[in-house]
């Protein structure tokens, strides 16, 4: 299977990831894509030619392989591949939905218009739950199958002699695993970096829930603040007017008691 069009459709996914984004990417591309490209399904093969049971009865090696290999690892690692990839393709569509209508505003009210996004790549609004609901998706796959491939196959080893006694085998048959200690090395290296995977992303889910909230805390601080400052300012004008009232006052009563002092001398 060509995997070289996944690298093209998510290379613009870098401009709206973070650092985390950036270093998740690069591990799904070079320890997963690549070593399932270059060597995975290399290993694998043709998985029922290569495993051998000591006997000869019809339906018993299909029963028996089926029984132990009820999916292949290989088509397993390429529909978690698929479905870990695609969450990022909504960030992509969200920005160009954005672009367009950005775009659809200037030629509806001309270039000197206000424009409806400051930047619209920037994870802000609608784009922020997006990208954020797109990295739970992401560790949602990855436990799903990293889950799945222990339950389905009871573990992540690959014994080198397993016992069948599926019917229609006469009898309890021994069968044979090719290169299992190659598989089983691959086995874990996949299962280690989904693990690494799914750690970058909920860290980058506290990271962006972390920033989220700074930013709150910091403009109701700085509407706190603001307020503060326009009740104070208040507080002084209403005392300065009181200082003035009280001096007009004080003028007017001086007023009688000079006429009063004139009329008396007199």
């Amino acid at each position: 299977m060509n995997w070289i069009f996944l690298k093209d459709l998510l290379s613009g996914v870098n401009n709206y990831s973070t650092a985390f984004g950036r270093v998740w990417l690069s591990i799904v591309f070079l320890f997963r894509v690549l070593v399932y490209v270059v060597a995975a399904e290399k290993v694998w093969g043709d998985e029922q030619k290569d495993f051998e049971c000591n006997t000869d009865q019809p339906g018993c090696h299909n029963v028996c392989f089926d029984h132990y290999f009820p999916v292949s690892h290989i088509r397993l690692w390429a529909l978690q591949l698929i479905f870990v990839t695609c969450p990022s393709f909504l960030v992509v569509l969200h920005v160009a939905y954005r672009d367009e209508r950005e775009r659809k505003h200037h030629l509806k009210y001309g270039e000197g218009c206000q424009q409806l996004y400051a930047n619209t790549g920037k994870k802000r609004g609608g784009l922020w739950w997006t990208y954020v609901l797109s990295l739970v998706f992401k560790v949602g796959v990855d436990v799903t199958f990293v889950y799945l491939l222990y339950h389905i196959y009871e573990g992540y080893d690959f014994p080198t002699l397993v016992k069948c006694s599926e019917s229609p085998c006469p009898n309890v048959v021994d069968c044979f695993i090719s290169r299992p200690t190659e598989k089983r090395i691959f086995t874990i290296f996949m299962v280690v970096t989904s693990l690494v995977c799914i750690l970058l992303s909920l860290c980058e889910i506290l990271y962006l829930v972390g920033k989220r909230c700074s930013e709150c805390i910091h403009r109701m601080q700085g509407s706190q603040q603001i307020n503060k400052a326009r009740s104070i300012a208040n507080m002084n004008s209403n005392a300065h007017l009181d200082s003035n009232s009280k001096k007009l006052a004080s003028k007017d009563q001086l007023v009688p008691e000079y006429s009063v002092a004139m009329a008396m001398s007199s």
